[in-house]
């Protein structure tokens, strides 16, 4: 037995009270307050109740309760207090350094303690710099690996309100700082463990001012209904925005990803660890998961090694009969996540996840369950997770090192040699994309030729390249590949994220006869990429100002002029006028801001706002010094619209989807500088709606929307108002007459003659689940909400069975699905016999209003670039669109 698995002496009453004496939830209360009453018993020693006791610990360590003033388990940890008390032990200890590495949208500090034997600090570099050449298939072999210490990344808690995690890492960073005893030395001198605590601080703190504000002072409650268990919308699992991190190691749309991935790459751990928590009545999970679900790029080896090191967690978790499983429910699939991602870079990426008591002390199933006994487990993971990373070191070494010459080798066999790429009109979209793939460490390069591929031509200088063979291989083939077949039919999360699709590019694969180097520009690097400067052509203006609608940040840019009272139209029709480069067409959508009709501003502040709208978001404008068009209207036509500034309401709450919520205010947040109100759905009746010209609704349930509220929606539609729904807020709309349309359903066929396996009944509902697939929609140019698009066929993101049937004005639905619409992703046969013609996108109208209804989500976790101007056009252009061409 490892001396690290005694079952620990003050354990011992404490859960035979736990799951022996107590199997009635009537006698519960009495359970709460014994167990109260025995936790206490430990503050002589607060820590007996979750350290080994094979070993001592140094007493000029700091405690938790030293610097705390409570012990671990008691109450729920604030990020600053815990921040507090890893500064204490840096400062104390010479195993541990701190670093500061970035800070959360909400400005809290992101963590990282170095923990190791301090010989190892004075040459911590060098430690570095060796573990990081394993990644390097050129000098890797010529590595003595038997000496190189092993790199452990301990990570806890990426979602807020999955707190067990920060308060175990709090633990983890006590034990290795104060164990003392010679198997801890060598553990130490053989291992670098990089301790991040909170990978999400906003949420935890916005959970720990919850359950805190509701706990019990002397006598703690363990009834389920109880406040502290029941976090109000939109609860803490998610960051500042509502954003699932643990969906965003991929594409890196926040600070708290970005700053973390930094430090990854910065060291290419040989584990990481993912601590999560999972629902009450639960046990624990860790990894290898599902076989059948982890992605097929993944290495074998790769899922070797993690069995293997979950023998360890099961050895530590068996000591104190703690039930667990690991085959089952998890996967390890989708890229972004954070116990998937480290897969694809020769890291061994495991998932826990414990269930939660979400407060201080709850019933479940399998009796009460304790904040401090979820806390245990995490903390003995933690303990187990470094044990064995350390004992198999030299196998982790090897796997990192094959890892990357075998993805050389892989790359040499694989039909594809590059993808192409570019968005010639857009180069801010151009740039995002940069901006992730040299974040992942992917190299590509520009194009230094013209190369044709799939009927296209891509430009030298202006397109990108990026080739197959190189060492980060697989990580290429994600991003770039689609897929449409697959081993298993479940899916945990989306089942593909291409990103030439998500960003709308024009691209295109190249095989060994159309590849060879010569292809190869200059190599793209993060110091040779900036945000595009967009400027303003021809100089001060006599007539007007206009700016096409193709650039990703023309929203911002309108949007930010309307708001300083300049007034604007949007051409329906295109036309032809001259600049000062010569004739010019100007496409529908593009935007005119006429210079004579302007009462906020006189000519020359109306020059420099607009130099400074076209500087700031990467759009081009131009001075035009006539209003007679050679071709096409004129710039008094009555085919341009007036433009106002959108006034957005966005409607919150229970029953509302927190993710897509959260996504269209970042949107308009952080990408086009709306402001958005917020209300909650129980408020709406009371709501004065006059102040808005723009209501959306995300995803979700709006039944709390009392009949008061439907009839001042209602009313303010009829009115004038753009309204906007996705997914199943369009079923709510159109239940209540809010809007018209019909959908299409999925023919079950009679089965009542059959008889089909109980056990299967799982997999078969959930292989008819979209989780989130990539279709082609053909999409109608001439219409305002598809304005700023040149390619008649547009990649739509799909994770719901919602089908929009056609509507019956045939102009009311610009965007369908196209005959053979799947383009990467899983989808049921069933429901892909349904898709083909539906709408993602129809109009429908009330009185003088226009309702837009969305079958998707046109702003999935803030990375589909490609539809995000779907959005952007509702919320500009939506008031303009001809009653003639809605469904009434």
């Amino acid at each position: 037995m490892s001396p690290h698995l005694r079952l620990y002496p003050a354990l011992v009453p404490l859960f035979f009270l736990l799951f022996v004496c107590l199997p009635d939830v009537a006698r519960a209360q009495s359970g709460v307050q014994t167990f109260a009453r025995e936790f206490a018993e430990h503050s002589e020693s607060p820590l007996s109740f979750f350290l080994p006791d094979d070993v001592t610990y140094k007493s000029d360590i700091p405690t938790p309760h030293e610097v705390l003033g409570f012990n671990i388990g008691e109450w729920h940890l604030r990020h600053d207090l815990m921040v507090r008390y890893m500064e204490a032990l840096a400062q104390a200890s010479d195993r541990i350094t701190i670093d500061f590495y970035g800070r959360s949208h909400e400005l809290r500090p992101l963590v990282l303690l170095t923990i190791t034997h301090p010989d190892n600090h004075g040459r911590i570099e060098e430690i570095r710099q060796q573990h990081i050449q394993l990644a390097d298939p050129d000098v890797s072999e010529n590595l003595d690996i038997s000496a190189m210490p092993a790199v452990v990344w301990l990570g806890y808690s990426v979602h807020g309100n999955e707190h067990s995690g920060v308060n175990a890492a709090v633990l983890a960073a006590y034990y290795y700082a104060a164990a003392q005893g010679q198997a801890v030395e060598s553990l130490l001198r053989e291992s670098v463990i990089l301790l991040d605590p909170s990978f999400n601080p906003d949420g935890q703190d916005r959970f720990v001012s919850w359950v805190n504000s509701h706990r019990n002072l002397n006598r703690l409650t363990a009834d389920p209904v109880n406040r502290e268990f029941n976090e109000p919308w939109p609860r803490s699992r998610t960051n500042h925005y509502w954003f699932d991190l643990n969906r965003d190691w991929m594409p890196l749309q926040h600070p708290e990803s970005r700053y973390r991935l930094e430090q990854f790459h910065h060291w290419k751990p040989n584990v990481l660890t993912d601590h999560h928590e999972m629902g009450t009545n639960a046990t624990y999970f860790f990894q290898p998961g599902v076989p059948s679900r982890n992605n097929p790029l993944t290495p074998e080896r790769n899922y070797e090694l993690t069995f293997k090191l979950a023998e360890f967690h099961a050895e530590y978790l068996d000591q104190i009969a703690q039930l667990y499983y690991t085959r089952e429910t998890f996967d390890d699939f989708y890229v972004g996540k954070g116990s998937t991602y480290p897969d694809f870079f020769g890291t061994i990426g495991i998932l826990f996840e414990q269930a939660s008591s979400r407060g201080h002390i709850q019933e479940s199933q399998h009796g009460l369950l304790s904040f401090p006994e979820t806390i245990l487990n995490q903390f003995l993971t933690s303990l187990s997770t470094v044990a064995g990373t350390h004992a198999l070191r030299e196998e982790f070494h090897a796997f990192k090192r094959d890892h990357y010459k075998t993805a050389l080798e892989e790359a040499a066999r694989d039909e594809v040699k590059a993808w192409v790429f570019g968005a010639p009109h857009d180069p801010a979209r151009i740039y995002h994309l940069q901006d992730i793939l040299l974040r992942h460490q992917l190299d590509f390069y520009t194009l230094d030729r013209d190369v044709t591929a799939s009927g296209e031509t891509f430009r030298a200088g202006r397109d990108f390249i990026i080739p197959t063979a190189q060492p980060n291989y697989r990580m290429v083939r994600s991003l770039f590949e689609t897929r449409t077949s697959f081993t298993d039919s479940l899916f945990y999360d989306v089942s593909t994220w291409s990103l030439p699709h998500a960003f709308d590019l024009h691209h295109a694969t190249l095989n060994n006869r159309a590849f060879n180097r010569n292809l190869l520009g200059e190599q793209v690097r993060a110091d040779n990429i900036r945000f595009p400067e967009g400027r303003l052509h021809g100089g001060q203006a006599r007539v007007a100002y206009i700016m096409e609608w193709d650039g990703y940040y023309a929203p911002r840019a309108i949007n930010d002029l309307l708001r300083r009272g300049v007034r604007a139209k949007v051409a329906n029709r295109e036309f032809t006028l001259p600049t000062d480069a010569g004739d010019r067409v100007f496409m529908r959508g593009s935007v005119m801001i006429p210079v004579g009709i302007q009462d906020a501003c006189s000519p020359d502040e109306l020059y420099a706002m607009v130099q400074e709208a076209a500087r700031s978001s990467a759009v081009d404008f131009f001075a035009v010094n006539t209003g007679l068009a050679r071709t096409g209207i004129d710039l008094g036509s009555p085919s341009f619209s007036s433009l106002r500034t959108p006034e957005v309401l966005l409607v919150i709450g229970d029953g509302v989807n927190v993710s897509e919520a959260g996504e269209t205010w970042f949107q308009l947040d952080q990408r086009y500088n709306v402001p958005v109100t917020m209300v909650e759905t129980d408020r709406f009746a009371r709501l004065d709606l006059s102040r808005y010209n723009t209501i959306v609704l995300p995803n979700g349930n709006y039944n709390r929307i009392s009949a008061s509220g439907r009839e001042n929606l209602r009313r303010w539609t009829e009115s004038g108002g753009v309204l906007i729904a996705y997914k199943n807020a369009v079923n709510w709309l159109v239940q209540h007459e809010l809007a018209t349309a019909s959908f299409e359903r999925v023919s079950e066929a009679d089965q009542h003659d059959v008889m089909l396996p109980y056990q299967d009944a799982s997999q078969l509902r959930g292989a008819q689940v979209i989780g989130g697939s990539i279709f082609s929609a053909r999409a109608d140019l001439t219409h305002p909400l598809l304005y700023g698009y040149r390619n008649p066929e547009l990649s739509v993101f799909r994770n719901s069975t919602l089908f929009l049937a056609a509507p019956e004005n045939p102009h009311a639905a610009p965007l369908r699905y196209t005959p053979n619409p799947l383009v990467s992703g899983y989808i049921s046969p069933q429901n892909l016999e349904v898709l083909p013609g539906t709408a993602s996108l129809m109009v429908s109208g009330r009185g003088q209003g226009r309702v837009i209804l969305f079958a998707d989500n046109p702003n999935f976790r803030a990375f589909w670039f490609g539809t995000n101007k779907l959005f952007a056009n509702s919320l500009f252009f939506g008031h303009t669109i001809s009653g003639l061409t809605v469904e009434r």
